[in-house]
Protein backbone atom coordinates (compact mmCIF):
# COMPACT_ATOMS: atom_id res chain seq x y z
CA UNK A 1 0.00 0.00 0.00
CA UNK A 2 0.71 3.55 -0.75
CA UNK A 3 -0.10 5.67 2.30
CA UNK A 4 -0.08 9.37 2.24
CA UNK A 5 -1.59 11.93 5.12
CA UNK A 6 0.06 14.69 4.86
CA UNK A 7 -0.45 18.60 5.87
CA UNK A 8 1.60 21.45 4.57
CA UNK A 9 0.67 25.49 4.34
CA UNK A 10 2.63 26.79 1.31
CA UNK A 11 1.51 30.09 0.25
CA UNK A 12 -1.95 30.82 -0.44
CA UNK A 13 -2.08 27.26 -0.81
CA UNK A 14 -3.16 25.30 1.93
CA UNK A 15 -2.72 21.68 1.57
CA UNK A 16 -4.77 18.30 3.30
CA UNK A 17 -3.83 15.41 1.44
CA UNK A 18 -5.07 11.41 2.00
CA UNK A 19 -5.40 8.45 -0.07
CA UNK A 20 -4.45 4.84 0.77
CA UNK A 21 -3.90 2.83 -2.70
CA UNK A 22 -2.80 -0.58 -3.16
CA UNK A 23 0.94 -1.15 -5.31
CA UNK A 24 2.48 -1.63 -7.59
CA UNK A 25 0.08 0.68 -10.24
CA UNK A 26 0.16 3.94 -11.57
CA UNK A 27 -1.68 6.51 -9.01
CA UNK A 28 -2.51 9.59 -11.28
CA UNK A 29 -3.03 12.95 -8.89
CA UNK A 30 -5.48 14.92 -11.57
CA UNK A 31 -6.79 17.79 -10.68
CA UNK A 32 -7.06 21.77 -12.23
CA UNK A 33 -3.93 23.98 -12.21
CA UNK A 34 -2.93 24.68 -8.64
CA UNK A 35 -4.62 22.60 -6.85
CA UNK A 36 -1.34 21.23 -5.35
CA UNK A 37 -0.30 18.26 -6.89
CA UNK A 38 2.90 19.03 -7.87
CA UNK A 39 3.04 20.40 -3.96
CA UNK A 40 2.28 16.81 -2.68
CA UNK A 41 4.65 15.00 -4.54
CA UNK A 42 6.99 17.12 -3.41
CA UNK A 43 6.40 16.59 0.23
CA UNK A 44 6.40 12.76 -0.94
CA UNK A 45 9.74 13.03 -1.91
CA UNK A 46 11.07 14.92 0.86
CA UNK A 47 11.88 17.62 -0.92
CA UNK A 48 9.33 19.88 0.92
CA UNK A 49 8.81 19.31 4.74
CA UNK A 50 5.30 18.59 5.43
CA UNK A 51 3.69 20.53 8.48
CA UNK A 52 2.71 17.45 9.81
CA UNK A 53 1.23 13.64 8.47
CA UNK A 54 2.37 10.41 7.42
CA UNK A 55 3.85 8.68 4.55
CA UNK A 56 4.52 4.78 3.94
CA UNK A 57 5.53 2.78 1.11
CA UNK A 58 4.44 -0.82 1.88
CA UNK A 59 6.59 -1.94 5.04
CA UNK A 60 9.00 1.36 4.73
CA UNK A 61 7.63 4.20 6.38
CA UNK A 62 8.79 7.70 5.17
CA UNK A 63 7.69 10.18 7.46
CA UNK A 64 5.68 10.07 10.75
CA UNK A 65 5.66 13.46 12.12
CA UNK A 66 3.89 12.23 15.21
CA UNK A 67 7.31 9.57 15.97
CA UNK A 68 9.57 12.49 14.65
CA UNK A 69 10.13 10.42 11.83
CA UNK A 70 11.50 12.11 8.68
CA UNK A 71 13.85 9.79 5.78
CA UNK A 72 15.91 12.33 4.28
CA UNK A 73 14.57 13.02 0.61
CA UNK A 74 18.78 10.45 -0.75
CA UNK A 75 17.43 7.83 1.95
CA UNK A 76 13.95 7.47 0.74
CA UNK A 77 14.72 5.84 -2.48
CA UNK A 78 12.58 7.63 -4.34
CA UNK A 79 12.69 8.46 -8.33
CA UNK A 80 11.68 11.61 -9.57
CA UNK A 81 11.40 12.70 -13.20
CA UNK A 82 10.28 16.61 -13.65
CA UNK A 83 8.45 18.56 -16.35
CA UNK A 84 12.26 19.69 -18.09
CA UNK A 85 15.02 16.96 -18.01
CA UNK A 86 17.50 17.98 -16.32
CA UNK A 87 20.34 16.16 -17.69
CA UNK A 88 23.97 17.11 -17.45
CA UNK A 89 24.98 19.18 -20.29
CA UNK A 90 28.76 17.95 -19.73
CA UNK A 91 27.70 14.12 -20.27
CA UNK A 92 26.46 12.42 -22.95
CA UNK A 93 23.37 10.01 -22.28
CA UNK A 94 25.64 7.01 -21.75
CA UNK A 95 27.02 9.33 -18.63
CA UNK A 96 23.66 10.62 -17.57
CA UNK A 97 22.56 7.25 -17.20
CA UNK A 98 26.13 5.76 -16.03
CA UNK A 99 25.82 8.13 -12.99
CA UNK A 100 22.56 7.53 -11.77
CA UNK A 101 23.80 3.65 -11.66
CA UNK A 102 26.64 4.69 -9.64
CA UNK A 103 25.07 6.60 -6.78
CA UNK A 104 22.31 4.22 -6.37
CA UNK A 105 22.13 1.58 -3.55
CA UNK A 106 21.17 -2.05 -3.29
CA UNK A 107 19.36 -3.53 -3.64
CA UNK A 108 19.24 -3.49 -7.47
CA UNK A 109 16.36 -5.02 -9.74
CA UNK A 110 16.40 -2.36 -13.16
CA UNK A 111 19.76 -3.68 -14.68
CA UNK A 112 21.21 -1.22 -17.09
CA UNK A 113 21.12 -3.29 -20.34
CA UNK A 114 17.21 -3.30 -19.45
CA UNK A 115 16.47 0.12 -19.12
CA UNK A 116 18.69 0.70 -22.51
CA UNK A 117 16.24 -1.82 -23.92
CA UNK A 118 13.01 -0.50 -22.10
CA UNK A 119 13.18 3.21 -23.23
CA UNK A 120 15.36 2.49 -26.65
CA UNK A 121 18.18 4.52 -25.88
CA UNK A 122 21.00 2.62 -27.58
CA UNK A 123 21.12 4.67 -30.57
CA UNK A 124 21.42 8.08 -28.40
CA UNK A 125 24.19 6.70 -26.14
CA UNK A 126 27.01 9.28 -27.29
CA UNK A 127 24.78 12.63 -27.63
CA UNK A 128 24.42 15.29 -25.44
CA UNK A 129 21.42 17.02 -24.25
CA UNK A 130 21.67 19.84 -26.64
CA UNK A 131 21.57 16.80 -29.52
CA UNK A 132 18.12 15.30 -28.47
CA UNK A 133 14.86 16.22 -29.25
CA UNK A 134 12.36 17.12 -25.86
CA UNK A 135 10.88 13.47 -26.28
CA UNK A 136 14.50 11.42 -26.44
CA UNK A 137 15.42 13.94 -23.05
CA UNK A 138 12.45 13.12 -21.37
CA UNK A 139 13.18 8.97 -21.99
CA UNK A 140 16.94 9.49 -20.48
CA UNK A 141 15.65 11.58 -17.43
CA UNK A 142 13.34 8.32 -17.19
CA UNK A 143 15.91 5.79 -17.87
CA UNK A 144 17.88 7.73 -15.27
CA UNK A 145 15.36 7.88 -12.33
CA UNK A 146 14.65 3.93 -13.31
CA UNK A 147 18.70 3.44 -12.37
CA UNK A 148 18.86 5.30 -9.21
CA UNK A 149 16.69 1.82 -7.93
CA UNK A 150 14.11 3.35 -6.51
CA UNK A 151 11.15 1.69 -4.68
CA UNK A 152 8.70 4.55 -5.87
CA UNK A 153 8.98 6.71 -9.09
CA UNK A 154 7.03 10.44 -9.36
CA UNK A 155 6.47 11.64 -12.26
CA UNK A 156 5.56 15.94 -12.56
CA UNK A 157 3.77 16.48 -15.54
CA UNK A 158 6.85 15.31 -17.54
CA UNK A 159 5.05 15.65 -21.03
CA UNK A 160 3.75 18.98 -20.29
CA UNK A 161 6.73 20.89 -22.07
CA UNK A 162 6.12 18.46 -25.23
CA UNK A 163 4.15 19.29 -28.23
CA UNK A 164 1.43 16.53 -28.84
CA UNK A 165 3.57 14.56 -31.55
CA UNK A 166 6.89 14.10 -29.25
CA UNK A 167 3.81 13.04 -26.36
CA UNK A 168 3.03 10.44 -28.10
CA UNK A 169 6.53 9.40 -28.52
CA UNK A 170 6.79 9.19 -25.01
CA UNK A 171 3.64 7.35 -23.84
CA UNK A 172 4.46 4.14 -25.09
CA UNK A 173 7.53 3.82 -23.06
CA UNK A 174 5.92 4.81 -19.92
CA UNK A 175 3.32 2.23 -20.79
CA UNK A 176 5.98 -0.32 -21.17
CA UNK A 177 7.30 0.66 -17.72
CA UNK A 178 3.69 0.43 -16.37
CA UNK A 179 3.07 -3.04 -17.64
CA UNK A 180 6.72 -4.89 -16.82
CA UNK A 181 8.17 -3.28 -13.79
CA UNK A 182 6.58 -3.35 -10.67
CA UNK A 183 7.58 -0.15 -9.74
CA UNK A 184 5.05 1.93 -7.90
CA UNK A 185 4.55 5.29 -9.95
CA UNK A 186 2.84 8.35 -8.83
CA UNK A 187 1.87 10.41 -12.25
CA UNK A 188 0.76 14.07 -11.78
CA UNK A 189 -1.14 15.49 -14.54
CA UNK A 190 -4.08 17.56 -15.51
CA UNK A 191 -4.55 16.19 -19.13
CA UNK A 192 -6.95 13.20 -18.98
CA UNK A 193 -5.84 11.65 -22.17
CA UNK A 194 -2.66 10.67 -20.04
CA UNK A 195 -4.57 9.59 -16.82
CA UNK A 196 -6.42 7.21 -19.63
CA UNK A 197 -3.98 5.58 -21.49
CA UNK A 198 -1.82 4.95 -18.10
CA UNK A 199 -3.36 5.35 -14.66
CA UNK A 200 -4.12 2.31 -12.38
CA UNK A 201 -5.91 4.46 -9.66
CA UNK A 202 -6.84 7.95 -9.89
CA UNK A 203 -7.12 10.62 -6.78
CA UNK A 204 -8.67 13.69 -7.16
CA UNK A 205 -7.89 16.75 -5.96
CA UNK A 206 -9.37 20.35 -5.80
CA UNK A 207 -7.67 23.48 -3.93
CA UNK A 208 -5.38 21.66 -2.00
CA UNK A 209 -7.55 18.78 -0.77
CA UNK A 210 -7.83 14.98 -2.18
CA UNK A 211 -11.93 14.80 -2.85
CA UNK A 212 -12.07 11.21 -3.98
CA UNK A 213 -10.19 8.62 -4.90
CA UNK A 214 -10.29 5.02 -6.77
CA UNK A 215 -9.91 2.82 -9.63
CA UNK A 216 -9.96 4.69 -13.06
CA UNK A 217 -13.10 3.36 -14.64
CA UNK A 218 -15.01 4.04 -11.44
CA UNK A 219 -13.13 7.26 -10.85
CA UNK A 220 -14.11 8.14 -14.43
CA UNK A 221 -17.82 8.50 -13.76
CA UNK A 222 -17.22 10.74 -11.23
CA UNK A 223 -18.69 14.28 -10.92
CA UNK A 224 -15.52 16.29 -9.89
CA UNK A 225 -13.80 14.25 -13.09
CA UNK A 226 -15.98 15.52 -15.44
CA UNK A 227 -16.78 18.97 -14.07
CA UNK A 228 -12.90 19.19 -15.47
CA UNK A 229 -12.40 17.24 -18.48
CA UNK A 230 -15.65 18.83 -19.89
CA UNK A 231 -18.68 17.41 -21.39
CA UNK A 232 -17.63 16.39 -24.51
CA UNK A 233 -14.87 13.98 -22.69
CA UNK A 234 -17.77 12.74 -20.28
CA UNK A 235 -17.99 9.12 -20.42
CA UNK A 236 -16.97 5.16 -19.17
CA UNK A 237 -13.28 3.78 -18.82
CA UNK A 238 -13.89 -0.13 -19.00
CA UNK A 239 -10.96 -2.75 -18.84
CA UNK A 240 -11.71 -5.81 -21.05
CA UNK A 241 -9.90 -8.95 -22.36
CA UNK A 242 -8.94 -9.04 -25.91
CA UNK A 243 -11.12 -12.44 -27.36
CA UNK A 244 -9.83 -12.51 -31.06
CA UNK A 245 -10.70 -11.39 -34.28
CA UNK A 246 -14.82 -10.98 -35.54
CA UNK A 247 -14.13 -12.52 -39.03
CA UNK A 248 -16.60 -10.38 -40.77
CA UNK A 249 -15.60 -6.95 -40.14
CA UNK A 250 -12.13 -7.69 -39.02
CA UNK A 251 -12.41 -5.92 -35.80
CA UNK A 252 -11.25 -6.80 -32.50
CA UNK A 253 -13.42 -8.37 -29.91
CA UNK A 254 -12.93 -7.58 -26.33
CA UNK A 255 -15.18 -9.08 -23.47
CA UNK A 256 -16.72 -6.31 -21.14
CA UNK A 257 -18.59 -6.15 -18.68
CA UNK A 258 -20.91 -9.44 -19.48
CA UNK A 259 -21.06 -8.25 -23.49
CA UNK A 260 -18.43 -7.31 -25.86
CA UNK A 261 -17.04 -4.69 -27.65
CA UNK A 262 -15.63 -4.55 -31.79
CA UNK A 263 -12.89 -2.05 -31.82
CA UNK A 264 -9.81 -1.55 -34.35
CA UNK A 265 -6.86 -2.65 -32.50
CA UNK A 266 -3.55 -5.00 -33.29
CA UNK A 267 -3.57 -6.33 -29.64
CA UNK A 268 -3.09 -9.83 -29.40
CA UNK A 269 -5.69 -12.36 -27.39
CA UNK A 270 -5.42 -12.54 -23.96
CA UNK A 271 -4.13 -8.85 -23.95
CA UNK A 272 -5.93 -6.41 -21.33
CA UNK A 273 -7.39 -3.43 -23.53
CA UNK A 274 -8.85 -0.24 -21.90
CA UNK A 275 -11.44 0.86 -23.44
CA UNK A 276 -13.04 4.77 -23.40
CA UNK A 277 -16.55 5.17 -24.08
CA UNK A 278 -17.89 8.81 -24.91
CA UNK A 279 -21.05 9.26 -23.47
CA UNK A 280 -21.90 11.78 -26.34
CA UNK A 281 -21.26 8.46 -28.81
CA UNK A 282 -23.98 5.98 -26.84
CA UNK A 283 -27.12 5.93 -28.53
CA UNK A 284 -29.83 4.16 -26.17
CA UNK A 285 -32.98 1.99 -27.33
CA UNK A 286 -35.82 0.50 -25.18
CA UNK A 287 -35.79 -2.27 -27.48
CA UNK A 288 -33.55 -4.73 -29.45
CA UNK A 289 -32.40 -2.81 -32.45
CA UNK A 290 -32.03 -4.70 -35.69
CA UNK A 291 -30.60 -4.14 -39.19
CA UNK A 292 -28.43 -1.63 -38.43
CA UNK A 293 -24.70 -0.74 -39.41
CA UNK A 294 -23.68 0.11 -35.71
CA UNK A 295 -21.31 -2.85 -35.14
CA UNK A 296 -21.46 -2.60 -31.40
CA UNK A 297 -24.98 -3.20 -29.03
CA UNK A 298 -24.25 -3.95 -25.26
CA UNK A 299 -27.39 -4.72 -23.17
CA UNK A 300 -28.32 -3.61 -19.77
CA UNK A 301 -30.19 -1.78 -17.47
CA UNK A 302 -30.16 1.80 -16.42
CA UNK A 303 -28.78 2.04 -12.54
CA UNK A 304 -29.40 6.20 -12.74
CA UNK A 305 -30.52 9.24 -14.62
CA UNK A 306 -28.26 12.56 -14.25
CA UNK A 307 -29.15 16.10 -15.02
CA UNK A 308 -26.51 17.76 -17.68
CA UNK A 309 -25.28 20.70 -18.65
CA UNK A 310 -28.04 22.24 -21.27
CA UNK A 311 -31.13 20.34 -21.83
CA UNK A 312 -29.41 16.83 -21.26
CA UNK A 313 -29.60 13.84 -19.19
CA UNK A 314 -26.66 11.67 -18.63
CA UNK A 315 -27.60 8.17 -18.32
CA UNK A 316 -25.84 5.57 -16.64
CA UNK A 317 -26.26 1.45 -17.69
CA UNK A 318 -25.01 -1.08 -15.98
CA UNK A 319 -23.67 -4.19 -18.78
CA UNK A 320 -23.05 -6.84 -16.19
CA UNK A 321 -21.07 -5.17 -13.23
CA UNK A 322 -19.88 -2.72 -15.51
CA UNK A 323 -20.89 0.78 -15.91
CA UNK A 324 -21.00 3.48 -18.64
CA UNK A 325 -22.80 6.43 -19.50
CA UNK A 326 -25.07 8.10 -22.21
CA UNK A 327 -25.99 11.65 -22.81
CA UNK A 328 -29.39 12.14 -24.38
CA UNK A 329 -31.82 14.85 -24.27
CA UNK A 330 -34.11 15.46 -21.85
CA UNK A 331 -37.22 15.08 -24.02
CA UNK A 332 -35.75 11.41 -24.73
CA UNK A 333 -35.99 10.36 -21.46
CA UNK A 334 -39.25 11.68 -20.88
CA UNK A 335 -40.34 9.76 -24.11
CA UNK A 336 -38.90 6.69 -23.80
CA UNK A 337 -39.38 6.78 -19.62
CA UNK A 338 -35.38 5.97 -18.90
CA UNK A 339 -35.52 5.67 -15.33
CA UNK A 340 -33.45 3.20 -12.57
CA UNK A 341 -34.26 -0.69 -13.29
CA UNK A 342 -35.61 0.02 -16.84
CA UNK A 343 -33.71 -2.64 -19.37
CA UNK A 344 -32.34 -0.94 -22.22
CA UNK A 345 -29.76 -1.68 -25.52
CA UNK A 346 -26.79 1.07 -25.67
CA UNK A 347 -25.46 0.95 -29.09
CA UNK A 348 -22.00 2.75 -30.25
CA UNK A 349 -20.05 2.84 -33.78
CA UNK A 350 -16.82 0.76 -33.73
CA UNK A 351 -14.88 3.74 -35.43
CA UNK A 352 -16.03 6.52 -32.16
CA UNK A 353 -14.12 3.90 -30.04
CA UNK A 354 -10.37 4.96 -28.35
CA UNK A 355 -8.73 1.85 -26.87
CA UNK A 356 -5.07 1.58 -24.95
CA UNK A 357 -3.35 -2.11 -24.14
CA UNK A 358 -2.92 -2.09 -20.32
CA UNK A 359 -1.23 -5.18 -19.99
CA UNK A 360 0.69 -7.51 -22.33
CA UNK A 361 0.05 -11.46 -22.22
CA UNK A 362 2.75 -13.36 -21.42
Amino acid sequence: MLQVAVKKRLGALSLDAKFELPTPGVVALFGRSGCGKSTLINVISGLLDADSGRVALDDAVLLDTAQRLDVPPERRRIGYVFQEARLFPHFDVAGNLRYAEKRAGSPRFVGFDLVVELLDLKPLMHRRAHQLSGGERQRVAIGRALLSQPRMLLLDEPLASLDASRREEVLPYLEIMRDQLAIPMVYVSHNFEEVLRLATYLVLMEAGRTTAQGVIGEMSLNPGVRAIIGADAVGAIVDGTVLGTDPASGLTRVGVGGGELKVQSTAAVGAKLRVQLLARDLIVATQAPQQLSVRNILTGFVTGVTADEGDADLIAIDIGGTLIMARVTRAATQELKLTAGLPVWALVKAVSLRSHVTRVPR
